[in-house]
């Protein structure tokens, strides 16, 4: 039996926010502790996909869900050999799994990569209570039981912003992903933080993949000589992420580019966008996007904090844009009108907003028209999640063609790879 199973034996641990929010609780995973940004996801399954998720590096994610473990873990849903997570919040762990998949137990799993968990907390309150404030600077310890100790060393902690968070998840050399239908294309994968899902997304979609580091120079990608080039998810602020931007602005227009998440952002940020972070970011599998260009909603899974702000790429091109010549502050407006503004950028040409959040109105995607790129800001592969997306590798597939459409897919096509 896993030495943490029994309640009597856990460790006492403590949750500090940055504002002086503070919980108790026991451990459930490593023992020690953790300083990072917090954040809550919405996911009813998939907990072993978050917490190899290369986007969480920096922070410390906690559950919606009550009960967690109760699957175990299986090493073929990994999405990264190596957990980048700070820490993890749970309400109730479960320490004797029952699935025919399942290796180990989720606290055996934590344990042994070191990352520092915490169980018996009400995790609704402390989700309602960062939908309030916002996410935050915290930290968990077993160590240090002092709550005004421990709060004057979570306000004195780095903010994640401050440090880039990249190049501690990409890859440090090229390797290569064979096409797992017939091979049509070959596609260079900027590794920014990039999940195993959606590289198989990509080789389902006949791509043989060539992945490189987050800070390749853009003529050494080119250099493959690539149907495409595709920008992956990743954690942190992108303004942070200065190698990778300039390597999006060199490829721009040369081939046709992909991009996700991260990638969306290293795409905005080269096309003249502001990035704003959200207040409590989107991290879960239940979101409501529309497809602009089909006005059908898919629900996606995403994982970010920080997006763009639309407006700031350009004016409104009204002639493209249903007659309309000023910026919506809510963008919800394009998808109850069935429009998709476009905008004209000083660098790119026009840009169409081709997604949108229907919970808060924020961008989730854009197409550029003048040169053969798009980017979506959540995550289509559905590792875990929905998928309702995965229509957007085959969207990938139809711009190496050359299809001027490649984007107006009904999202019940593409379900699966």
């Amino acid at each position: 039996m896993n030495p943490l199973a029994s309640a009597t034996s856990q460790p006492r641990a403590l949750l500090v926010l940055e504002d002086g929010t503070t919980f108790e609780g026991r451990c459930c995973g490593a023992s020690g502790e953790t300083f990072g940004e917090i954040v809550f996801n919405t996911s009813m399954t998939g907990y072993q996909e978050i917490i190899s998720d290369p986007s969480y590096a920096g922070q410390i994610v906690t559950l919606t869900y009550p009960q967690v473990g109760n699957y175990g873990i299986d090493p073929a849903v990994m999405q990264r050999d190596t957990l980048h997570l700070r820490g993890f919040v749970v309400h109730d762990m479960c320490y004797e799994p029952s699935n025919w998949t399942s290796k180990q137990s989720l606290p055996e799993f934590l344990q042994e990569n070191g990352i520092v968990t915490i169980e018996g907390i009400d995790t609704r309150a402390l989700t309602m209570h960062l939908r309030d404030f916002g996410a935050q600077k915290a930290a968990i310890s077993t160590e240090d039981l002092d709550s005004a100790h421990l709060l004057a060393r979570v306000q004195a902690s780095p903010h994640i912003s401050e440090h880039n968070f990249v190049p501690d998840v990409s890859v440090t050399a090229p390797y290569v992903v064979p096409a797992t239908s017939k091979k049509r294309f070959n596609v260079v994968a900027y590794d920014c933080g990039e999940k195993n899902g959606i590289l198989q997304g990509l080789a389902a979609n006949g791509c043989e993949v060539t992945v490189v580091p987050w800070n390749t120079p853009a003529e050494d990608a080119l250099a493959y000589n690539p149907d495409g080039i595709f920008f992956s998810n990743g954690p942190g602020d992108p303004e942070q992420v200065d190698a990778t931007q300039e390597a999006a602005r060199g490829v721009l227009g040369k081939v046709p580019v992909f991009g996700i998440c991260l990638g969306n952002q290293m795409l905005s940020i080269v096309a003249g966008a502001d990035i704003e972070k959200l207040k409590f970011g989107h991290h879960g599998g239940n979101e409501p996007v529309m497809n602009l260009l089909t006005g059908k909603v898919e629900i996606t899974a995403q994982n970010h904090n920080y997006g763009l702000v639309f407006p700031s790429l350009g004016k409104l091109i009204a002639e493209e844009s249903g007659g309309i010549s000023e910026h919506f502050d809510n963008l919800c407006e394009w998808s109850a009108r069935h429009i998709a503004p476009v905008v004209q950028t000083k660098e790119f040409g026009r840009v169409r907003l081709t997604h949108v959040n229907l919970n808060d109105g924020t961008p989730e995607g854009i197409q550029f028209l003048d040169i053969p790129a798009f980017s979506v800001q959540y995550h289509p592969e559905a590792n875990p999640g929905p998928h309702d997306s995965s229509y957007l590798f085959k969207a990938f597939a139809r711009l190496m063609e050359r299809q001027s459409d490649y984007l107006a897919i009904d999202v019940r096509e593409g379900r699966r790879f």
